[in-house]
């Protein structure tokens, strides 16, 4: 080997630096609010590569055990703990930043993630009502590309692994236009269970870093939770926004103030049950570039992105259909609503795996936390919408496929449940 190699290999710098098993609240480089006013704890230069690391989505708040008190208590207000923001040099508002997502790993401490279902009245998730969902989980191992979970035996399956939350931060004009839309939404549901929306929340907010008292208080004020997607990206979990992904985000503030987290080892198209993905805490590689003017040039109105040459191998798949109809339940007619047929299909298919002998409470994190793809297939024939949901049969290590002899019903247990045995 040359002399010169080894000055030659430079590491690629890990610019924030956690530790997943201390609470996001003790650490630098970390916010949960989306405000203008947060500074950024790093700045880079277009091209260069980089690395964040990221704490789990809760902050820690969940272990590794088999019981789910932690999801029945989990802070809500402490959520979404991102890392950043990252500013890049010659970033204007109106251009479009380009985010290469090279890689997205977990950390070789902390080889496991969880998925959860949450309280109807704290957090909630697709079935919160049908179900009146009480805390369950399943804790992942996570081994190379593939996760497998002891309290939801029989699968095994590879990961593609995501940021379920990366955006830029909002201009004041642009984070007072979320807050008065939401708010209204707010308004005209306000005894909704769970909540159609989180306004402002001073209790919970947190900035890691050294900020004058007042500059922190307006941002705990008036800072937008980071519990959905927005115009500029935010908590959209989509699945093939994955490592080797391109994004092109819209730029609101000068240095566009990037920021990133709730890390995902898989996930199903839907992330249905709230805290659907297998979370983790893990570190995520950049690079950056900028296209001037980009808002404009491509009509920018959200972000738009290339999915990931990298995705896994499962040919065949059991389909579920669900129609806008609640087949499930009381047999309403909806109009073209593709929730609700998105819905039937998810129900539709914990139908199925309970006859294989999963609970409820399994199928509904296994369609979770699968690769599984749901599509539209018809969204024009009134007034039934319908959606499908697909479950790569290559997940089991046994025959899921319908049989003239019907299926074979086993024993798997059940997930993690509160130490009251409360369902």
């Amino acid at each position: 080997m040359s002399a010169n190699s080894a000055a030659n290999s430079v590491p690629h710098p890990t610019l924030i630096k956690v530790d997943p098993f201390i609470p996001a609240d003790k650490q630098k480089g970390l916010h949960n609010r989306w405000h203008p006013d947060i500074p950024p704890i790093a700045t880079v230069k277009p091209g260069q590569t980089f690395k964040i690391e990221c704490v789990d989505w809760t902050g820690g708040q969940i272990g590794n055990n088999d019981c789910s008190d932690d999801v029945k208590n989990v802070d809500l207000t402490k959520v979404h703990n991102l890392s950043g923001p990252i500013a890049v040099e010659g970033t204007e508002p109106g251009d479009c930043l380009i985010v290469d997502i090279l890689d997205v790993t977990p950390f070789e401490k902390m080889p496991w993630g969880f998925t959860g279902i949450f309280e109807l009245e704290n957090g909630g998730g697709l079935f919160a009502k049908e179900f009146r969902s009480r805390a369950c989980k399943a804790i992942w191992d996570l081994n190379g590309v593939y996760a497998s979970s002891r309290h939801i035996p029989g699968v095994r399956f590879a990961g593609v692994s995501h940021p379920g939350l990366i955006g830029t931060a909002p201009s004041p004009e642009l984070l007072a236009t979320w807050n008065k839309r939401e708010g209204e939404l707010i308004a005209a549901h306000a005894d909704s269970v769970p909540p159609v929306a989180y306004p402002p929340e001073p209790r919970g907010a947190y900035v890691g870093q050294d900020l004058p008292k007042n500059v922190f208080e307006k941002i705990a004020k008036e800072g937008a939770r980071t519990i959905p997607g927005r115009e500029h990206g935010g908590n959209c979990d989509i699945k093939n926004l994955s490592k080797g992904s391109r994004c092109y985000f819209p730029v609101f503030v000068k240095g566009a103030n990037l920021s990133v987290g709730d890390l995902h080892f898989s996930q199903g198209d839907g992330e249905m049950s709230f805290c659907g993905a297998i979370e983790m805490a893990g570190i995520i590689t950049f690079s950056t570039s900028i296209i001037k003017g980009g808002v404009e040039k491509f009509g920018l109105k959200q972000p738009i992105f290339l999915p990931s040459p990298v995705d896994p191998m499962y040919s065949q798949k059991l389909v579920f259909e669900g129609l806008s109809v609640n087949i499930n339940g009381d047999g309403k007619q909806f109009n073209m609503d593709a929730s609700v047929a998105y819905k039937q299909a998810a129900l539709n298919a914990i139908g199925y795996l309970q006859k294989l002998g999963y609970t409820r409470e399994q199928a509904y994190l296994l369609l979770s936390a699968a690769p599984v793809e749901s599509h539209v297939g018809a969204i024009v024939d009134s007034p039934n919408a319908c959606v499908t949901l697909a479950v790569p049969t290559g997940i089991f290590d046994h025959d899921i496929l319908p049989k003239p002899e019907g299926l074979t019903k086993k024993d798997f247990g059940q997930c993690a449940i509160r130490s009251d045995g409360v369902l």
